[in-house]
């Protein structure tokens, strides 16, 4: 099967564990929800490997959502005011990247976030608390080239076009029409991550906001995966989530911390995966049917 195209990238995304994820998402969905979008690396495998009737992206940062509907209604045009802006960079002129950064932090402008995004050190986003991106240029790289950039917006958009919806804001106003037949994808900031000096994201998201927004859920019957706290060599993400949300937490090795790495350590990371009844059972039941069809 052909790579899957992933033209934003975002440190964190989960474009390496999608195939350990996949194993808990259920066939059957109406309706795909990814409320943290980010780089959508997950609504992009389910479009792939699952073919929901809809996708519904969202994202509190409205330029990163804005940049996915440019993305998926008019991927050449991206392709060529990214080739543009990309072609604009020398190493005569070291002070581009930080106009480049400037005039976003003005005007949002989401072509420029993507420029910002592939050419930004680790591909690690951060942001003040004003919400202005303020991570700084990777000098070993030039980002993403154009070429490589066009196959991978227009792979996205053939994947995407004609089923997905575009919301911004709220995680839990963007599932309102959310239903029992649908399947929720949650990738929150981690509670490690989102507070503090090394603020990474745009918005931050308190943990007693996330359990009451899970407590919600669950009252809606609502089938969904979260994506949220780990560790990182001997640093913790956050406490495990508490057991009266009835979720199966499973831990997911990630590889290599590429933010260890940027420190000049090397660390393993390991994620939870917290799951809604049911889908853990459902996973090892085709774990079992997949296994007894080879010893036949």
């Amino acid at each position: 099967m052909p790579t899957l195209p992933h033209p934003i990238p975002y440190q964190g995304s989960k474009r390496a564990l999608a195939a350990r994820i996949s194993g808990f998402v259920p066939d059957a969905i109406d309706t795909w929800f990814e409320p943290f979008a980010g780089s959508a690396a997950m609504s992009l495998w389910a479009a792939r490997n699952r073919a929901p009737r809809r996708i519904v992206l969202c994202d509190v940062l409205e330029p990163l959502t804005q940049l996915w509907a440019e993305i998926i209604e008019r991927p050449f045009d991206v392709a060529d005011r990214y080739q543009a802006i990309w072609a604009g960079q020398g190493e005569d002129d070291p002070d581009y990247f930080n106009r480049v950064r400037a005039r976003f932090n003005a005007n949002g402008d989401p072509v420029e976030l993507l420029y910002l995004l592939c050419r930004c050190v680790k591909n690690a986003v951060r942001f003040n608390a004003r919400g202005q991106f303020t991570q700084s240029v990777d000098k070993r790289r030039l980002g993403m080239r154009p070429d490589k950039m066009r196959a991978a917006l227009t792979g996205a958009s053939s994947l995407l076009r004609g089923r997905t919806e575009l919301r911004s804001g709220d995680w839990l106003a963007a599932l309102d029409d959310a239903t029992p037949n649908d399947f929720i994808y949650l990738d929150p900031p981690y509670h490690g991550t989102s507070t503090g000096r090394d603020r990474r994201y745009a918005d931050s998201l308190s943990r007693d906001a996330l359990i009451d927004g899970l407590h919600a859920l669950n009252a809606r019957k609502l089938r969904y995966a979260l994506s949220y706290d780990g560790l990182s060599g001997e640093r913790s993400y956050g406490p495990p989530l508490p057991a009266d949300l009835n979720l199966t937490q499973h831990l997911l090795h990630a590889g290599r911390s590429s933010q260890a790495t940027l420190n000049g350590r090397s660390e393993e990371t390991v994620e939870s995966l917290y799951l809604t009844p049911g889908l853990s059972e459902q996973a090892v039941v085709e774990l079992r049917q997949a296994q007894a069809s080879l010893s036949l």
